[in-house]
């Protein structure tokens, strides 16, 4: 007996937030590019380039957004929710990639300084500051429930801290003339949003390779599971994320005495409010036919590892 309680759980509608971030960077990225060029600040130059990657980050974010909400098909029957997974991943390799070219050309300017302007890199990079700090507080409201809200908020979050350090070397640079600070703060710069995005890399890669979400504990889930009234044992649990807000759960449980749907719905609803599992496919099993599970007179969850590896 198999009960699939899925229901759709669209992601929250941010298209405002992204709109207005978008167009914000999207400017700034036009006053501080042309300012760096004139200042000849690698700096701000860096920081335009980051900011520039940001403004993709956030159309793809925004395009990923809209996919979700899309409606299941015959070809796609999660819809296209697996777009925001792809894109956070994307987000993540494209912000490495934004590193390695800022620490490339300040390492060039490091071993030849070139004169800019303190004042110039001050102006501009605070008015980076403000435009990022705001654009990161509308998406603060998602970032712990959407690893795709997580991703804007992150870039933005890291280019105010990128902006604090353009500051940063401007008045160094005014106070004491040492053109070599603007190089040195690019690759401070570069470190940080590398420390930033490298969680992002990591959470994205484990669910596009359909691992666990990381707020859910699998094994809580197994315990949960196995100390069901009438369960004999539990195999075949997966877990795994659709999208950046819905996760999904399928496993076997062995119930000598059977189940009704009251049991199946009183089940899917507690993994809902319990572990934020959105959709829940569970087949019911008389007897464990495949020996899955090795009962020893007691409730076992034999999903991991198999059973031929378990010491």
């Amino acid at each position: 007996m198999t009960r699939d309680h899925g229901h759709d759980h669209p992601p929250a509608d941010f298209s405002r937030a992204f709109a207005i971030g978008t167009a914000l960077n999207l400017g700034f990225v036009l006053v501080e590019g042309g300012y760096g060029f004139m200042a000849g600040s690698l700096a701000l130059i860096a920081d335009a380039g980051h900011n520039l990657s940001d403004v993709v980050t956030l159309l793809l974010a925004w395009g990923a957004m809209i996919m979700a909400r899309q409606s299941a098909t015959a070809r796609h029957t999660f819809g296209l929710k697996k777009g925001t997974i792809l894109v956070s991943l994307g987000s993540a390799l494209f912000l490495c990639a934004a590193v390695g070219v800022i620490i490339w050309e300040a390492a060039g300017r490091l071993r030849a300084p070139v004169e800019v302007s303190g004042q110039a890199i001050m102006v501009v990079a605070a008015i980076g500051v403000a435009i990022n700090t705001a654009t990161a507080l509308l998406f603060m409201a998602g970032r712990k429930s959407d690893l795709n809200l997580k991703a804007a908020f992150l870039h933005m979050a890291a280019d105010a801290a990128v902006s604090a350090g353009v500051v940063a070397a401007g008045l160094g640079i005014m106070l004491s003339g040492w053109n070599w600070l603007d190089p040195l703060i690019s690759i401070a710069i570069a470190l940080v949003v590398l420390i930033a995005g490298w969680g992002l890399l990591r959470d994205s890669l484990h669910l596009s390779m359909a691992g666990v979400p990381a707020r859910i504990n699998a094994q809580a889930v197994l315990d949960y599971l196995t100390g069901l009234p009438g369960v004999a044992c539990v195999h075949d649990l997966h877990i795994w994320a659709a999208s950046t807000t819905e996760n999904v759960l399928t496993a076997h449980l062995v119930m000598p005495d059977g189940a009704d749907d009251a049991f199946l719905h009183q089940t899917a609803e507690q993994l809902r409010h319990d572990f934020a599992i959105h959709h829940t496919t569970i087949q019911i099993e008389r007897e464990d036919g495949q020996g899955a599970c090795h009962i020893n007179n007691k409730k076992q969850g034999c999903c991991w590892p198999p059973p031929a590896e378990k010491a």
